[in-house]
């Protein structure tokens, strides 16, 4: 059954105001219209949500949007887990995995501003386990023994932009040489990733790569603090983001969403990890490593959208704000792709993938708009030139869910007037 919106959103808002106290207070809310948002054409939103759950391509799913800093959609549909049929609260938690990149970034940015390292210097000057590392003579070996001398230093900038050299935590090089588990401390991991050759020579290309995760480390160098206390102290609790953890004990384990993966054409229970996300991992990790929720990442995204501050408070000056929506890849590792969005797409010194070629994107999006998504369903945008912040999450692997995404992100562009 399709409802109105206004019900929709006095649910939602029930379900808000009532939830327990481990959930983030959530943005003032309006009526969509007087935000320039068409009420009627959000119902699409919902009716294409509700048929990819009916069609089995995800369990349930929690989405909002707002704009000029008002919650104007919010809905949670389907299940939290298909086996109990416990239907999904407003406050669920989900598995952002790369999603984390962009907080662990920011993180960065705040010790940037409070002078504790410049963008240039090199990585070893904070972590010195990198200061002899070498680079592959082939970028796609996986013959350690083959490199040559680095001819340029590794800097905090080439981390925050994937342009370092290091690789990704599920290739071949680093499965087979076991840089990244999450039953070892993130000290290991970092000396497990300056052990293994780079893929090329800093700043000279683009790799997606565990980047984040060593930042991680660096948090904790700079503030002398574990990453996951920093966090809290200096971004989660200052939100008011009460439901991004690093796992979920208690009564927080009882709103961990399942993860599905389609199997012969039905959702099937799957586990991405072999460690529990409701006990602390070894491994704290900050490129992949958290749990959160709609609408605590709302919160997240309209304080970025805000450049550094949410309901008086205030996390990063406007000015250093402002290099989350500048691209910061060197030249020479431009483009960052070959092939769709990537081909069209920057990287910030936010950690954040900046839209500069709107028309390689296969959904609509604005160039100047910072996004991301998440391996398990996830996926956020900030676009400052509609001034709209957009979070959709599930949890489904692959990702795809029959391009609920996308088909979400269309939608709610058609109801912007």
């Amino acid at each position: 059954m399709t409802h109105t919106l206004t019900s929709k959103l006095l649910t939602t808002a029930t379900l808000i105001f009532a939830a327990n106290l481990s959930q983030a207070q959530p943005l003032p809310m309006a009526v969509p219209q007087s935000v320039g948002v068409s009420a009627s054409a959000l119902e699409a939103v919902t009716e294409s949500l509700q048929s990819h759950i009916d069609a089995g391509d995800i369990p349930g799913v929690v989405a909002g949007v707002a704009r000029d800093g008002k919650l104007v959609y919010f809905n949670a549909l389907g299940q939290l887990n298909l086996e109990s049929g416990t239907p999904m609260p407003a406050d669920a938690l989900f598995r952002i995995y790369s999603m984390a990149r962009q907080i662990t970034s920011f993180a960065v940015l705040q010790q940037y501003e409070q002078g504790k390292f410049d963008f240039d210097d090199p990585v070893q000057l904070y972590l010195p386990e990198f200061a002899d590392q070498r680079v592959l003579l082939d970028s796609d070996s996986t013959d350690i023994t083959q490199t040559t001398a680095r001819t340029t230093d590794m800097t905090i900038a080439h981390l925050l932009t994937h342009t370092s050299g290091l690789g990704s935590r599920s290739s071949q090089l680093y499965r087979e040489n076991n840089v990244r588990d999450k039953s070892i401390s993130l000290d290991q991991m970092t000396s497990n990733a300056a052990r293994i050759p780079l893929h090329h020579q800093p700043g000279s290309a683009f790799y997606y790569g565990i980047h984040a995760t060593i930042l991680g480390k660096l948090v904790e160098v700079w503030s002398g603090e574990p990453l996951e206390d920093y966090l809290q102290d200096n971004i989660f609790a200052p939100l008011g983001m009460n439901s991004t953890m690093f796992w979920a004990e208690g009564a927080d384990a009882e709103r961990l969403a399942t993860v599905y993966r389609p199997t012969d054409g039905v959702l099937r229970p799957y586990n991405i990890e072999t460690v529990s996300w409701t006990e602390r991992p070894a491994l704290i990790e900050g490129g992949v490593g958290l749990l959160s929720s709609v609408p605590d990442f709302l919160r997240f995204s309209q304080m970025v959208l805000n450049r550094g501050e949410l309901d008086g408070v205030r996390v990063l000056s406007e000015e250093t704000a402002a290099l989350i929506y500048e691209n910061a890849v060197p030249e020479a590792a431009m483009p960052i792709g070959t092939r769709g969005y990537w081909l069209g797409s920057g990287w910030t010194l936010g950690g954040f993938n900046l839209v500069m070629d709107a028309s390689a994107y296969n959904f609509p999006v604005t160039e100047g708009t910072i996004w991301w998504d998440g391996s398990a369903g996830t996926r956020f945008f900030i676009d400052p030139e509609q001034n709209t912040v957009m979070v959709i999450m599930s949890q489904v692997s692959p990702s795809s869910g029959g391009g609920f995404r996308e088909d979400f992100k269309v939608l709610v562009e058609e109801a912007i007037q």
